[in-house]
């Protein structure tokens, strides 16, 4: 213990561990009751993992004659695992705050789709714009996200739909990596839309051909470093054939094949994930009883997205049935100029309120589940020692809070802290 610590948090009303026992992830009965200490310390060592954590007059007296770098009381306070954003498109230029109003009369996701607007409106804004200009956007919408709890985000390119701005995008993201302290997941969204002028076998060829290629030339100097391949299958983008070929060629590159699947019809999406092994699917609202059935048995995590369901007016994916079934739960965020919404307690409660979630299900779907989906639930997603200590402090008496509070996490959220470091005060 020489050289002391980095971190004392003292004296918390609840400390949240979610698990105690280096699960790696939650399912099932397991996610009625989380591990949760009344009256506990924590302690972060200067390495930025967990070190100690237990009943405050424990942890006072094995540490009486150490020294931290800083203490904090949280005394009536509640301590949280920081949450895990499992699903996000933060990189992009082009706002569509007109296809909003275009939604709420009426229109659907695939007619602005079809009339040029969607994910084609922002590429061509996207490409236009220069790498410091994204990073700068990137940036921020990170800084809200943290402000809002998360620690851990999965950042998705994808609005390129070529090369050479795929590889831009990928690059924002590595610098944002490097320089900002919240936690990425990197994935490639190349087969975000089939580009203009191109079917979705010729896109899938070129995916495999040409861009993957590149990614693993980059990947291996260092330039880049991605975790993730995803694939937007769905009818008219890209169909049952094209998604399975460009998910096999990610995965003999050894990328966690994480990809869009069954949002907007039902495409049998949930079955070839398991079949190939993928750590997890994201949407399947449309998904089929097989396929749910398929994902428990594969442990592929459902990373359930209740702003897109809510945003779009679509069926809420059936998070009742796969926690029944066993799939391992997962939430993210969707934040993308068509889901403008940075903060996990509001996915949280509308996980609650609209796909019949209880609290304690929500909260593990946001910390440890999500981390399984990134294939990172060893070192995030529960506050256990010998794990990353990223973590946020709630002013109120009750963890619960969090959730119940419609909106209110700024108020309630009054410290942010990832390995060890407060990187938000209120």
């Amino acid at each position: 213990m020489a050289g002391g610590h980095r971190l004392l948090l003292e004296n918390a009303q609840q400390v949240v561990m979610v698990c105690a026992r280096r699960e790696r992830f939650l399912a099932r009965d397991a996610l009625r009751s989380l591990a949760v200490l009344e009256g506990a310390s924590v302690v972060v060592g200067t390495d930025g993992f967990i070190e100690a954590i237990g009943p405050a007059d424990a942890i006072r007296k094995l540490f009486s004659e150490e020294t931290f770098r800083e203490r904090i009381d949280c005394s009536g306070k509640c301590i949280l695992p920081g949450l895990v954003d499992a699903h996000t498109h933060p990189v992009w230029a082009g706002e569509r705050v007109h296809e909003f109003a275009m939604k709420l009369a009426g229109a659907t996701y695939m007619d602005i789709h079809q009339a040029g607007g969607g994910i084609n409106f922002t590429v061509e804004h996207t490409r236009q714009a220069s790498e410091e200009e994204l990073f700068c956007s990137l940036q921020e919408r990170l800084q809200c996200m943290m402000r809002a709890g998360t620690t851990l985000v999965e950042c998705k390119s994808g609005y390129g739909l070529n090369l050479e701005t795929e590889l831009k995008m990928l690059r924002v993201i590595e610098r944002a990596r490097q320089q900002l302290p919240i936690g990425i997941s990197a994935t490639y969204c190349g087969a975000h839309s089939v580009p203009k002028g191109k079917t979705a076998p010729e896109a899938a060829d070129e995916i495999i051909n040409s861009h993957l290629p590149k990614l693993k030339e980059l990947g291996q100097s260092g330039v880049i470093h991605v975790d993730n391949i995803d694939v937007f299958c769905e009818k008219g983008v890209f169909d049952l054939d094209s998604t399975r070929r460009i998910l096999q060629s990610g995965k003999a590159m050894s990328l966690q094949i994480n990809f869009h699947g069954d949002e907007l019809h039902p495409m049998k999406a949930a079955e070839l994930g398991a079949e190939l092994g993928a750590q997890a699917i994201s949407h399947l609202e449309e998904a089929s009883d097989e396929g749910i059935a398929a994902m428990a048995t594969a442990r592929c995590a459902a990373i359930l997205l209740p702003t897109t369901a809510y945003m779009l007016r679509l069926r809420q994916p059936r998070a009742r049935k796969m926690v029944d079934e066993g799939v391992i739960v997962a939430l993210g965020s969707d934040f993308n100029p068509n889901a403008y919404c940075f903060s996990m307690p509001m996915v949280m409660h509308l996980a609650c309120v609209n796909m019949r979630m209880s609290m304690p299900e929500a909260l593990a779907a946001a910390t440890i589940n999500a981390a399984y989906a990134l294939g990172k639930s060893h070192t995030h997603g529960s506050l256990e020692v010998g794990k990353q200590g990223d973590l946020i402090i709630i002013n109120s008496s009750r963890w619960e809070h969090l959730i119940y509070q419609f909106g209110g996490h700024h108020e309630l959220i009054e410290y942010v802290v990832a390995k060890g470091k407060v990187i938000y005060k209120k």
